[in-house]
């Protein structure tokens, strides 16, 4: 173990010793000591370490951008078609598709052609409801430890997240911020993030897991640790959540989270519950739209998501507890439904006292809200909504092949990949990956995958990310590559 201590050179008038002392090293450590507020210290951290060359930037290329990439030998599911189709090469430039053609034909000069075997070639997977930060760590590590830790611990999540073949997240709740940054720039792997920030819920709402020596809260006044790492906002006025609404907005923000209601992980809230009034969601809605976003709300019953369709919110997370006449009132509306096919407790751990049975209503209701979805023909995303534990998180395939009892494989695959991807373009201008996702189209971002066998006849392909995804790309640059 090696130690450094300053001495001070009375000769020299400086520090004397080993490198830890030296210009170059101290100002690094000024950079990583600013970088450890909240929002800065994945970021100010990875590029402290990069540009001293301890952290090679995982998507530099030494002597500029990649040279064009040429998959040849493939069977294509684009995303929106029935079936798979042969015969087709595809030329990727930078981080789009540039070409699908037909036949052998030629590539462009310094072009690396790649072999796929007759493998199937498909869209990368999206999860339209993750929590970057909570997925993989204990909610006591969540409450207790440093957030330079947390931070640590999600990315290295975020690039289990990508090996699962999930190359885009919709991330509903917590201070993902940095992550994406350092993501997107290249100094951690990881997927595609759409961040909303802190949720949005009132005083005793799902999410407000603050400690009762909190109480009682003044409106205005200091906010508690939770709200401080951004992992929870607590609104009780439309103002309020108008104030809370602009400040995730002003952080990058591509949609809202606001909490409608109680939840399955906030032990003091019961399912039937409500927060938000009208007037507060209405603010919420209103003041993403002059951003040019939306609103979704995290709500069970049917009470909780009637109110919420009055003020004009576009999406409703979860709904397990939907009845037939909301149901359609949402297909009426057009409103988004990004919900969870939750079956048991190996979906959700063990749980005990309002928690577990919260849960049990969920699963029960599981069973009943996919065929009416599907009467109703209400737009309908895949999220997986996993908490608190890496062995959970690893069950990211499973939550998607879950839906078998339901939806035959082909939709299972649309609803991963374009479906979901028409959701995300809900963000509009506020879209943080312009561009189309979730298809295999010219001119759509290169988020693909190689998978040994026919996803169409077999979904639990999806399940064995280890065995079965032979190549992994995002945005045109390779992650995995086991085609030999």
């Amino acid at each position: 173990m090696h130690s450094c201590t300053q001495a001070n050179d009375d000769q020299t008038g400086g520090l004397s010793g080993c490198a830890c002392c030296t210009p170059l090293i101290q100002s690094a450590s000024r950079r990583i000591t600013a970088g450890l507020s909240r929002r800065g210290f994945v970021a100010g951290m990875g590029a402290s370490l990069a540009a001293l060359g301890f952290v090679r930037r995982v998507d530099a290329e030494a002597g500029g951008p990649p040279p064009p990439i040429v998959l040849t030998n493939f069977r294509l599911f684009d995303g929106r078609s029935t079936d798979l189709r042969s015969g087709l090469r595809l030329l990727i430039e930078g981080d789009r598709i540039k070409q699908i053609a037909a036949g052998e034909g030629g590539a462009p000069e310094g072009a690396s052609v790649i072999d796929c075997s007759g493998r199937t070639l498909m869209p990368g997977l999206i999860d339209a409801h993750w929590h970057t930060i909570f997925a993989g760590l204990p909610i006591a590590s969540l409450l207790s430890a440093d957030m330079g830790y947390i931070y640590l611990a999600a990315s290295a999540e975020a690039e289990r997240t990508l090996m699962r073949g999930f190359t885009t997240v919709r991330d509903l709740g917590g201070p993902s911020f940095a992550l994406k940054q350092a993501i997107d720039d290249g100094l951690a792997r990881g997927p595609r993030i759409y961040p909303c920030g802190a949720m949005i819920t009132t005083t005793g709402g799902h999410g407000d897991l603050r400690p009762l020596s909190d109480l009682p809260r003044r409106p205005g006044g200091p906010l508690s640790f939770l709200e401080q790492k951004g992992a929870a906002n607590i609104a009780d006025s439309a103002e309020e959540v108008r104030l809370r609404v602009r400040e995730q907005l002003m952080q990058g923000a591509s949609q809202i989270k606001l909490v409608g209601g109680g939840g399955v992980s906030s032990p003091r809230t019961t399912l039937d519950m409500l927060t938000f009034s009208e007037p507060e969601i209405r603010a919420a809605v209103e003041a993403a739209a002059d951003r040019n976003t939306y609103v979704a709300v995290h709500a069970y019953p049917s009470p909780a998501i009637r109110r919420a369709l009055a003020v004009g919110v576009q999406c409703i997370e979860h709904g397990h507890l939907m009845d037939e006449a909301t149901a359609k009132l949402m297909a009426d509306k057009g409103v988004w439904l990004s919900t969870q096919p939750f079956l048991g407790e190996e979906d959700t751990g063990r749980l005990t006292g309002q928690s577990r049975l919260n849960a049990l209503q969920v699963f029960a209701g599981t069973n009943t809200l996919y065929p009416l979805v599907k009467e109703h023909k209400i737009k309908t995303a895949f999220g997986s909504d996993l908490l608190f534990s890496s062995e959970l998180a690893a069950r990211q395939g499973v939550m998607l092949t879950h839906l078998r009892r339901w939806y035959d494989n082909v939709d299972i695959l649309r609803m991963a990949t374009s479906v979901n991807g028409e959701l995300l373009a809900l963000s509009g201008p506020r879209n943080p990956y312009p561009g189309k996702l979730g298809v295999v189209e010219e001119d759509a971002l290169a988020d693909l995958l190689v998978v040994n066998g026919d996803p169409i006849a077999d979904i639990t392909l999806l399940e064995k990310s280890d065995t079965s995804f032979a190549m992994i790309m995002k945005g045109g640059r390779i992650y995995k590559n086991a085609l030999g």
